[in-house]
């Protein structure tokens, strides 16, 4: 899935004028009556339009699964096979995911499986929370301490900490590596634009296509466990930290550059001491996403071996135990809230550098590094005598799990009959007509249609791309499975759209109710896209309704956000001549406040329909029909190319809806002049 809060790409807008605006609605008109014709009497001339032949589709599943096959039985490199590098690299990962996990998790063990024998334990849960607190105070005061020390205290007072230390580790592993391998890609591709053009539709993949769906190749590579699961982490969350990077260096000043040609720069020189330094604020940006998208991996990271609060996550699932799962998932919320906070103020911190005198010793430069050694170094021999230093006591942990299962229970019980109600009218008036409309309609002129869309919006490229990739969804025999897919999804954004937008207009100008507002879409965002999936089933059991009511839920908060980005960026001056103009309160919000804002809510809507896109792969485990099924059961068969080609296709709807948006925001910035 992308950076939550970023479009893939925004192609520039094409030339935009009054005669081509008065010519827009006539020329749509005629398409869509065109399109309504065929669909409605196609069907007798060219059945084939319709239902796409089978005896044309290219079997790109079994192209894949045979050159999976090659790879890891027959392709070598000199004298290596391609799985002995594989495995190589993933020794590599292996060695600081073991060393963080025998220091925060495991301690230190001699043998392995049952058998291994512990040398030494791990750091206690106080030297870690006072380790923590130390590095929130030196980066952001005494409020940041408090703040980080409350998140890890409420992981080890809600009984969390072992599984919480486990996520932990393979963050620390992750997050660097991530950030280290965007940056080197962003650089290579600001240095070398060939390089970059070949980057940029991979980016795109890797931020569209579903997890699920190179979980099997990562495991065929590089086997069961937490390192894969390491590796599959840095698929997903590599890309923002390179879009970013790129972006930061070519947004350096050029004064900047000119002075590092002045005093003769080489052009190692100029990147890693003039360009990087000068980025370093945005870059800090990257990192904070690669850790936030490290987070969002956790449960499916779990599903081939990383354990950790994930793995607590699905197994709740698996025991449809809403308590333990919201436990297990607000433990994840605390997590990411500490490390979201830390990053952010490392990146003002690296804004803004406090001068260091050389003449010091260490002692007085590092004096925040030496208390976290002397608090670990004490905690760790009080330890020794008193438990509960090492190991929160379990007599004092507490528990809401099985309150909210009861609340849940409680809901089930006394009102199953209305809930039914409320699923069957929503089911039998608007998810199964729209989905038996979409299933009826001709492939060749979906095809069509996007491909006019891209060429009105955004030119003879944008026309290709769509009617391309569109094509390819056919073509590869998933053209029923997609029109699921965009069913599902077409519906939930809707809602999402008719619930978040009203709530961004009501609280944009509101700034208390904005500070609520925006706690709560932090913790929907932040909170794992299983954790949805159990309320909807134990409520609603499953089935299509209950994957729009999860898909909804997880995919509200970016049509709220964008809409209070959009409204808030309103140049006040504007709205203060509409008063002086005598405009009402509902004038300016009509007339000025949601035209100059419709660009960002475009966006938001964009981004709602990726939130949407990556949970339908989740709700495949309550019973859609749509890819994200078939990308399941690739991975339950362990199918590389059935899972691929189904993952592409979703990543082709994603595209799709990414640039055809952004093609439309652009116009409409260009229609308002706002660029």
């Amino acid at each position: 899935m992308a950076s939550p809060d970023a479009h893939l790409s925004s192609p520039a807008a094409g030339p935009w004028s009054a005669s081509h605006a008065s010519r827009v609605p006539v020329v749509w008109g005629v398409v869509l009556i065109a399109f309504v014709g065929f669909w409605l009497y196609g069907r007798s001339l060219a059945g084939w339009a319709f239902d796409y032949p089978r005896g044309w589709t290219v079997p790109a599943a079994r192209w894949i699964s045979a050159a999976m096959k090659w790879l890891i039985n027959d392709a070598t490199f000199g004298l290596f096979s391609f799985t002995d590098m594989t495995r190589f690299i993933s020794a590599i990962v292996e060695l600081p995911y073991r060393l963080a996990q025998s220091l925060l998790s495991t301690g230190f063990l001699e043998g392995s499986g049952s058998s291994a024998v512990q040398i030494l334990p791990p750091l206690p849960w106080l030297a870690v929370v006072g380790a923590v607190a130390l590095m929130g105070h030196a980066l952001g005061g005494r409020r940041l301490a408090a703040l980080v020390s409350a998140c890890f205290l409420f992981i080890a007072v809600f009984g969390q900490w072992s599984s919480a230390m486990t996520t932990l580790a393979s963050i620390l592993v992750a997050a660097p590596l991530g950030v280290i391998l965007g940056l080197l890609c962003g650089v290579a591709a600001v240095r070398w634009r060939g390089f970059e053009r070949a980057l940029s539709p991979l980016l795109d993949l890797m931020q569209t296509i579903p997890v699920f769906a190179y979980l099997v190749p990562v495991l065929f590579l590089f086997g069961f466990g937490p390192t894969a699961a390491v590796i599959a982490t840095l698929i997903y969350a590599t890309p923002p930290m390179t879009r970013i990077t790129i972006l930061s260096l070519r947004a350096v000043p050029s004064e900047v550059i000119d002075l590092g040609n002045m005093v003769g720069c080489t052009r190692r020189q100029m990147t890693w001491r003039i360009l990087v330094p000068t980025a370093r604020e945005s870059l800090m940006v990257g990192m904070n996403q690669v850790i936030m998208l490290s987070l969002n991996m956790v449960i499916i990271a779990s599903m081939i071996g990383a354990g950790g609060l994930g793995f607590d996550v699905l197994a709740a699932l698996r025991r449809l135990d809403f308590g333990a799962g919201l436990e297990a998932g607000l433990a994840i919320v605390a997590l990411a809230i500490a490390l979201d906070r830390l990053s952010q103020a490392a990146a003002h911190r690296l804004a803004t550098p406090l001068k260091s005198d050389a003449r010091k010793g260490f002692a007085a430069r590092h004096p925040y590094l030496l208390a976290a050694l002397a608090t670990i170094g004490i905690a760790s021999l009080l330890a020794l005598v008193l438990p509960w230093v090492h190991t929160y006591p379990q007599s004092m942990q507490l528990s809401t799990g099985a309150f909210w299962s009861d609340v849940v229970a409680w809901i089930n019980v006394n009102y199953f009959d209305t809930l039914e109600a409320a699923k069957n009218a929503v089911l039998l008036n608007i998810l199964i007509p729209f989905k038996r409309l979409l299933a009826t309609l001709p492939w060749l002129g979906v095809v069509g249609l996007l491909g006019f869309a891209g060429f009105r919006l955004g030119g003879l490229r944008l026309a290709l791309l769509t009617a391309g990739l569109s094509f390819l969804i056919a073509a590869t025999g998933q053209w029923e499975k997609a029109m699921i897919t965009v069913y599902l999804c077409g519906i939930s954004v809707i809602i999402a759209s008719l619930i978040g937008i009203p709530i961004g207009i009501v609280t944009a100008s509101r700034d208390r109710l904005w500070s609520v507002v925006q706690v709560i879409i932090d913790t929907l965002q932040t909170l794992p896209s299983f954790v949805y999936l159990m309320p909807a089933v134990m409520l609603f059991r499953v089935g299509d309704f209950t994957a729009m009511i999860a898909i909804v839920a997880f995919a509200v908060a970016p049509a709220i956000r964008y809409t209070v980005l959009g409204i808030r960026k309103v140049d006040p001056r504007l709205i203060e001549a509409g008063r002086a103009m005598g405009c009402t309160e509902w004038q300016l919000l009509t007339r000025i406040k949601l035209k100059l804002a419709f660009p960002e809510i475009m966006l938001g809507l964009n981004q709602t329909i990726m939130f949407a896109l990556s949970m339908l792969v989740i709700t495949a485990l309550v019973g859609t029909r749509d890819l994200g099924q078939e990308v399941y059961i690739a991975l339950t068969k362990a199918d590389t190319g059935r899972g691929l080609v189904a993952g592409l296709a979703v990543a082709f709807i994603a595209i799709i809806a990414d640039r055809l948006i952004s093609a439309g925001a652009g116009r409409v910035r260009a229609r308002l002049g706002l660029e």
